[in-house]
C-alpha cells in the first residue's frame, strides 16, 4: 500500500454507557469506510471511557473476543477495512486496556496492552509487558496507547523491532498532567511519524474538551485538530514517505 486514508475517530466517548458507544463506534466505522479510509483508529477505552468503574463496575468486562467485538470483525470483513479499536479485555483474573487491531480479513492481527497505566483512573488495569510492531496491510505499526507515550522506552523497542510508524489512541486532554512535549519527543528520538488520535468530551475530573489528535514528524505537529463534537478526522497518507499528502485534517462530524 503506497498511499491510504486515514480515519481518526475523534469521538465523545460518554463514561459507562457502552452500548451508546459502540452505537456511536459502528455508524463512524461506516461513515469513515464510506469516505474511503482504509485504516480506522479509536481513541482510549472508545467503548467505555476513563472513569468507568465508579460508574458500571468491571464485571463487565470479558475476554475478547466478546459477542460484539466478533460482529465488529464481520463488519471488517464486510467493509474490508482495518480498525485499531480502544476497548479493555478480560484475560484470567487480569484486566487490561488494549487497543485491538482487526484486519480487513475480519481477524485480529494483534493486540497491544497498555504498558504505563499509572494513573488513578487506571488503577483496575495490570500493565502489558510487550511492545511489538503489528502488521497491517505490508505496514509495520507500532501502537502505543495515550501515556505510553510519556516515557521512551516503548517507542525504543518498537523502533528496535523495525516498526515504519506509531500510532497512539489517546484519551489525554491538556491540563496539570496534559502533554507537555511527550509526543514531539518520541517522535524526533525514533524518526517515526506518531499518528495520535485523541477524543473530546469530559468526564467527572477530566476534561478533554482541547484534546488534539495530531500528526507529528521528527518533533514537529504537522496537522492538529480539536472539536467540541464527535469528528471523523481523515488524512490521505503516503506509506513510502511516511508523509501526510495535506497540511490539515478533513473533517466532518459523526453522524449520531
Amino acid at each position: 500500500m503506497k498511499i491510504g486514508r486515514i480515519a481518526l475517530l475523534h469521538l465523545e466517548t460518554i463514561p459507562g454507557d457502552v452500548e451508546r458507544n459502540r452505537y456511536v463506534i459502528v455508524e463512524a466505522i461506516k461513515q469513515a469506510a464510506s469516505g474511503g479510509a482504509a485504516w480506522i483508529v479509536t481513541p482510549e477505552l472508545a467503548v467505555c471511557g476513563l472513569q468507568f468503574p465508579r460508574l458500571i463496575g468491571l464485571d463487565w468486562i470479558e475476554p475478547q473476543p466478546d459477542r460484539w467485538m466478533q460482529r465488529l470483525c464481520g463488519l471488517m470483513k464486510d467493509l474490508r477495512r482495518t480498525l485499531f479499536l480502544g476497548c479493555p479485555e478480560r484475560d484470567g483474573r487480569r484486566l487490561y486496556n488494549s487497543v485491538f487491531v482487526i484486519d480487513s480479513n475480519g481477524e485480529i492481527a494483534g493486540t497491544h496492552r497498555k504498558i504505563n497505566v499509572t494513573s488513578d483512573s487506571l488503577s483496575w488495569s495490570s500493565p502489558g509487558h510487550d511492545a511489538m510492531p503489528i502488521e497491517c496491510d505490508g505496514i509495520k505499526a507500532g501502537l502505543l496507547v495515550c501515556s505510553d507515550a510519556y516515557t521512551p522506552n516503548i517507542t525504543r523497542v518498537l523502533k528496535f523491532n523495525d516498526a515504519q510508524m506509531l500510532l497512539s489512541p489517546s484519551s489525554w486532554g491538556p491540563g496539570i498532567h496534559g502533554p507537555d512535549g511527550e509526543w514531539e519527543d518520541r517522535s524526533r528520538e525514533t524518526g517515526l511519524p506518531l499518528i495520535v488520535c485523541n477524543r473530546t468530551g469530559a468526564e467527572q475530573t477530566l476534561d478533554f474538551w482541547k484534546a488534539p489528535s495530531l500528526v507529528v514528524k521528527n518533533g514537529e505537529r504537522l496537522l492538529s485538530h480539536t472539536t467540541d463534537r464527535s469528528a471523523i478526522l481523515t488524512i490521505d497518507w503516503n506509506f513510502t514517505s511516511m508523509m501526510p499528502l495535506s497540511s490539515s485534517f478533513h473533517a466532518e462530524y459523526a453522524k449520531s
